[in-house]
Formats: C-alpha cells, structure tokens, sequence
C-alpha cells in the first residue's frame, strides 16, 4: 500500500484498484484506546483490513475498486474531552477547525498535534469527497456477552444506537460529619447515590436495548470527616430507537429533579454528546449477512451495537456496514479483552467474501 497519514492524524494505506484513482472501499477502526484498554478494541479492525490487503496482494488481485485501510486516531476521546474528532475530519463534519482544548495534564490539542508535525487548523483538511469512497466497512469486538451466549462468532449489525451523556452537578452544603444532625443534612452524596439508583432503575424499566449509565463521580470535599457538599457524576444514555433513548432521559430528568428538590440540593444537569442513531446501509448489511451465511453455515444474527464507533460518523460520507467478532466474556475497555483466532478467521472469511460480491454486483 500507498501510506500517509492525513491532516487530522488518521493513518491511511492505499491499495490501488485496476484503474488508478478509482474509488476506494474504505476498511478500518480506530487505533487509540482507553486509559487501562485491552488489545482488540479498535486495531482488531485496522489489522483485519491490513490483512485483508495483504491476501490479495500475495494473489496479484485487485478491483474495479482501490482498497483502502484507515486507523482513526481519536475515537474514544480518551485524551482530549471530545471524541471522534478524526473521523468527523473525514466525513466532512468538521467546516472548520475544532475548538483548541486541553488534556488532564494541561497539554493542548494544538501542541500535541504539532508534535507530530500536524496543525489543530488544518484538521478539516482530511474530509474525502463522497465520489472518493464507495462505502465503509468495520469489523469489531462486539463488546458484550450475546455472541458468545448464542456461540456465534459473528454477528452482522443493523444499526448503531443512539446516545446522549450528560454532565450532572449536584450541590448541597458541606458540614461536619460529628456535629451535623443527619435531619438537617444537605448531602450531595447521598443524593447522588439516591439519583444512581434512580438512574439504574429506569434503565432497566426499558426495551432490551436500552442502557442507562453512570460511570463517573467526584465527591467534594472528599474526606472522611466532612459531609459532602458536592458531586460531579456523569450520566450515560443508549437505545436502538432515539426515541427511546429521549423518553428515558425525560424520565431520568424528572427523578432527578424531584429528589434534589426533596433533598435540598440544587441541580445542574448540562449535555456533553448526542450522537443520533445510525442504521447501517440495508443492501449492504444484506451482502455482508448473505457473506457470514455462507461462511458459517447459519444465519447470523443482527443486532444493534450499544457503543459507538467511527461507522456512525461515516455514514455522513458513504454506505457503512460493521461485522462483530465475539469476544470472550464480552469483556471491553479492560486488559482482560480477548478473541479466538478461530473466531478472526473466520470474521477474515466473511470479509473476503463481501469484498468479492461486492466487486461482483457493481457495475
């Protein structure tokens, strides 16, 4: 392959078609990872596509289409308090540079970029015109437990759940835990230990797909001896169905609202990201089923991915399909993250074959 890594710092390979400069099949995942990550999450997919390139290429094959491999440099938004910035590039979706912002240890956007010889102003620089790119393609873990409850080890999915995460500020009064009465208390804490669960049970009170989430909290002061006077917690909101995400968070909101009124303490509730639903391209998602069936002998399950991932983004751009690869325990985000090279394959299998109908059913 041609490699280069473009203006948002996505690192791209070229596999050049029978004509020069044809369109490109784009196949890829992101190559960052989550503070304390496993090893599949995301480079799986970049290396299924290196793969992939490299099988063709020790056949001399090519198509009326250029391969090409990409590695997103920021999906999970890990560093800096955004995610996706990379492939937003790609897509088009940044008209102009993003705001400068800065990681935990002050560093900013703009002076990491430049370390790599990259400038934070010419980010959109990397948006590919929709001529450039036929459709995308995405093989990931599916970072959970169904396939390998179904002892499938594949899945084709349909669509990419819709999200919202918000940003939670409860204030109450801080005091001292000896001479504060428990009835005259203003506990933030506790509040926000009453909000969590009142958060869980709504999450649960849905459709399947639905998932309701805290997953962060910083309690103020934070020590021992004083009640506490303040909470941070984030709130985590997914469904298949965007209504369903938007009638949970209007639940979540009212609760939330209720119990701070009861409690004494005051509220801040403020959006971080909503991301919408995206459904996959359905003839596309339809080869690629037809291509796992083929391979595997069975008919393979649809399902709709409870996380995000770069195909969302780009289906701005192109057509997008995703193939999830079990993996073991459905455990993700965590050093414990494991597949069966069996299972790879046989995803490698299924990818070879919707790449050839692929070529075989365009004009």
């Amino acid at each position: 392959m041609k490699t280069r890594i473009d203006a948002a710092g996505n690192l791209v390979g070229r596999y050049e078609g029978l004509t020069p400069d044809a369109p490109a099949l784009l196949i890829g995942s992101h190559i960052d990872s989550v503070r304390d990550g496993g090893r599949y999450d995301g480079m799986l997919g970049v290396l299924m596509g290196v793969e992939l390139v490299a099988h063709y290429a020790a056949q001399g094959r090519r198509f009326p289409f250029a391969l090409e491999v990409i590695g997103f440099g920021d999906e999970e938004g890990s560093r800096f308090p955004a995610a996706m910035l990379t492939s937003r590039a790609v897509a088009g979706l940044l008209k102009e540079a993003p705001a400068d912002m800065q990681d935990p240890a002050g560093i900013t956007l703009h002076d990491a970029l430049a370390e790599d010889g990259l400038a934070l102003e010419r980010m959109p620089e990397a948006a590919r015109k929709p001529d450039e790119i036929l459709a995308y393609l995405e093989a990931h873990i599916e970072q959970g437990p169904v396939l390998e409850a179904e002892n499938r080890a594949v899945g084709v999915v349909t669509a990419i759940a819709a999200q919202y995460r918000f940003h939670v500020r409860m204030k109450g009064v801080a005091g001292h835990a000896g001479t504060m009465p428990m009835s005259l208390r203003q506990d933030a804490l506790t509040a926000a230990a009453e909000a969590v669960l009142a958060i869980e049970k709504i999450g649960q009170s849905g459709p399947s797909d639905l998932v309701a989430t805290v997953g962060q909290l910083t309690v103020v002061p934070g020590v021992p001896n004083v009640v506490p006077g303040e909470v941070v917690f984030s709130i985590d909101v997914r469904a298949g169905d965007a209504a369903v995400r938007n009638a949970a968070t209007v639940e979540i909101r009212t609760a939330l609202e209720a119990l701070a009124a009861r409690r004494k303490v005051t509220l801040e509730i403020s959006l971080q990201q909503d991301l919408p639903a995206t459904p996959c391209d359905a003839a596309l998602t339809d080869m690629l089923s037809e291509a796992a069936q083929a391979v595997t002998g069975t008919v393979p399950r649809r399902m709709v991915s409870g996380a995000g991932h770069d195909a969302m983004i780009l289906a701005a751009l192109a057509p997008v399909c995703m193939l999830f690869i079990r993996c073991e325990g459905g455990i993700s985000h965590n050093p414990a993250e494991a597949v069966d090279p069996s299972d790879v394959e046989q995803a490698f299998q299924v990818m070879t074959r919707f790449i050839e109908d692929f070529a075989g059913r365009r004009p």
